[in-house]
């Protein structure tokens, strides 16, 4: 099979002219493959089941490798089989049963927040003048806008930062986001975060506005837009107050935006299009969490599986 492999690296280099990088990969991919069937007692290509192809990538994931490492090695064993069967080398390709999963199937599934969490973080900036100094109340209706603006509307940190006042249109319930290449989309945003925005920026803003904070929606102590890490330590503050024990990012936001729509019933296109993603395969890995979610409630409750020991 080495002579093969090398006749399969020779083909990406001369008639498809790929890069050395690119062929080193495949390289390093195969080898791995054909050491595992040799551990099989695999020595030939026509000996090669789907089985065999099958459990080399269960192997993959037992050494706990990156989703697109394995991903990357699908696409090498895939593209090798049929180099063979092309080459007239096998009359039937073992690799088929990889064709559909792709690279969502391995892809980590995003971290989120449950609806209650979610309502628990956004009731944590408050104004009870025993948690909170009377001069530091504009910090609290600014941090408290800031978490329902992520939570309504799914926007990226980098999104957030970069809003301006005349971006938000209230009178339509429509927020205007600029996201990556500088691609413009309109979002809708509930009257919870209006509400909070408005008092934002009734009392709170103008007492943290300086000469250069030109019209930059969220402002910090010093007038200027946020840092991402200055929006992340905002966040990390809520978090702990909540109780809440997990990884909370600005991103985890984005994530459960998404996936509590979904569970709602909303359409997979309209999410994909507030969240701003160019593919909708990007959009489909929150039916898979949901599918996850789906699957623990069964196993939970479903009287079949409770009686498992």
């Amino acid at each position: 099979m080495k002579k093969l492999l090398d006749q399969f690296l020779n083909y990406l280099s001369i008639e498809l002219g790929r890069s050395a990088n690119t062929i080193e990969s495949y390289g390093g991919d195969l080898k791995r493959y054909i050491k595992f069937l040799q551990t099989v007692k695999v020595s030939a290509v026509e000996q090669i089941t789907e089985q065999h192809v099958a459990d080399s990538i269960v192997a993959l994931r037992e050494k706990r490798l990156k989703a697109t490492t394995i991903a990357r090695n699908m696409s090498s064993i895939r593209k090798f089989h049929k180099f063979l069967m092309v080459e007239g080398h096998t009359f039937f390709n073992p690799a088929y049963i990889l064709e559909t999963p792709g690279i969502p199937f391995f892809r980590k599934l995003p971290l989120i927040l449950h609806i209650e969490e979610m309502k628990n973080l956004l009731n944590q900036p408050t104004e009870e003048p025993s948690m909170y100094r009377r001069r530091n109340v504009h910090l609290v209706l600014r941090d408290k806008a800031i978490l329902e603006f992520l939570y309504a509307t799914g926007v990226r940190i980098s999104e957030l930062i970069n809003t301006k006042r005349k971006d938000i249109l209230p009178e339509v319930e429509l927020v205007r986001v600029t996201g990556k290449r500088q691609k413009e989309r309109i979002i809708p945003v509930g009257k919870q975060a209006l509400q909070s925005i408005e008092r934002y920026l009734e009392n709170s803003r103008p007492k943290l506005a300086k000469q250069n904070s030109r019209d930059f929606l969220f402002l910090n102590v010093r007038g200027r837009p946020f840092s991402r890490m200055g929006l992340w330590k905002i966040l990390r503050k809520y978090v702990n107050k909540a109780g809440i024990k997990k990884k909370v990012s600005p991103h985890t936001i984005r994530h459960s935006f998404a996936t509590h729509l979904l569970e709602g019933g909303a359409d997979l296109r309209a999410v994909q299009e507030m969240l701003g993603h160019a593919d909708i395969s990007t959009t489909q890995i929150y039916t898979h969490l949901d599918r996850e979610y789906l699957k623990e409630v069964h196993r939970t409750f479903h009287p079949r599986e409770k009686m498992k020991i």
